[in-house]
């Protein structure tokens, strides 16, 4: 197994983990928010899909140059339910898997993301891990929001 395939390996368990919690979320609680300055549980998805879409293309104007789409698609897209935000985020997670599989070693490590304007420049791997991270991290969140609204949590960690 090589870096490629261990980075898509990552991505793809770390989505199948998000999306066995994010389908056990009942319809009713997706508007539920433990306070009033935090997304919600459905904000907090759509946050995470759309942040992958973004990060594509931050990554992808650093290591070929070309100009990031000027349209968000997810901007205009209005959150109905899980399934349909995850069928309509499926053609942008293959390109961006699709991606990462095209990348070569040197790649990994000879290509700095710059993103001076959040405080920092890293090595693409770390940006891939650093993106990996996130997702885990708001499945954290939404695994907190569950416990404290009473709702039953699917056991991820099979």
């Amino acid at each position: 197994m090589n870096e490629n395939d261990l980075l898509v390996l990552n991505f793809e368990e770390i989505r199948r983990r998000s999306i066995k919690l994010w389908t056990s979320i009942p319809a009713e609680i997706l508007d539920w928010r433990p306070d009033a300055e935090a997304m919600s549980c459905k904000e907090m998805i759509r946050h995470v899909l759309e942040g992958e879409y973004l990060y594509h293309q931050i990554l992808i104007k650093h290591v070929d140059g070309t100009t990031i789409e000027s349209i968000n698609p997810y901007e205009s897209k209005v959150f109905s339910t899980i399934n349909e935000e995850l069928e309509f985020s499926q053609p942008y997670r293959n390109k961006f898997l699709k991606f990462v599989k095209s990348l070569n070693t040197d790649d990994l490590t000879n290509i700095k993301i710059d993103r001076s304007d959040v405080g920092y420049i890293r090595e693409l791997g770390d940006m891939l891990l650093r993106i990996a991270y996130h997702e885990s991290v708001h499945t954290g969140q939404l695994l907190d929001y569950l416990r404290t609204a009473g709702v039953q949590r699917p056991n991820i960690w099979d």
